[in-house]
């Protein structure tokens, strides 16, 4: 039942920052994660690590991986640890494309200020 609600919380969180006023929006986010995904592998963007992005990467392998460490024909149970790995996957990737995004934005002005 905790997780549960961590599960919720963590929803609640993303859904409030993706929805904030001057916040990047949804799809702005999610066409960010590309770009992040490049710049964290190249080493240009200092605000996430190659770890995290590994770790990210594994719940993805897992998300899409036909083995699960709770089967899902465990019916609820199974289908449950994979949408607690979704939700938190899609809060990470959500919260940490957003923190990019500002970077970025924070970079092309700098840019501009100089000239």
């Amino acid at each position: 039942m905790m997780a549960k609600a961590a599960r919720a919380a963590a929803a609640w969180r993303t859904y409030r920052e993706v929805t904030k006023p001057g916040s990047p929006k949804l799809m702005t986010r999610l066409r960010a994660i590309p770009r992040m995904v490049g710049s964290v592998m190249r080493g240009n963007y200092a605000g996430m690590g190659k770890g995290k992005l590994a770790l990210l990467g594994m719940g993805v392998v897992y998300l899409v991986s036909p083995i699960d460490v709770i089967p899902d024909f465990l019916m609820v149970i199974g289908v449950v640890d994979d949408f607690g790995v979704f939700l938190w996957l899609m809060a990470s990737l959500l919260g940490e494309s957003g923190r990019y995004v500002q970077h970025e934005r924070g970079v092309i002005q700098a840019r501009l200020e100089e000239g």
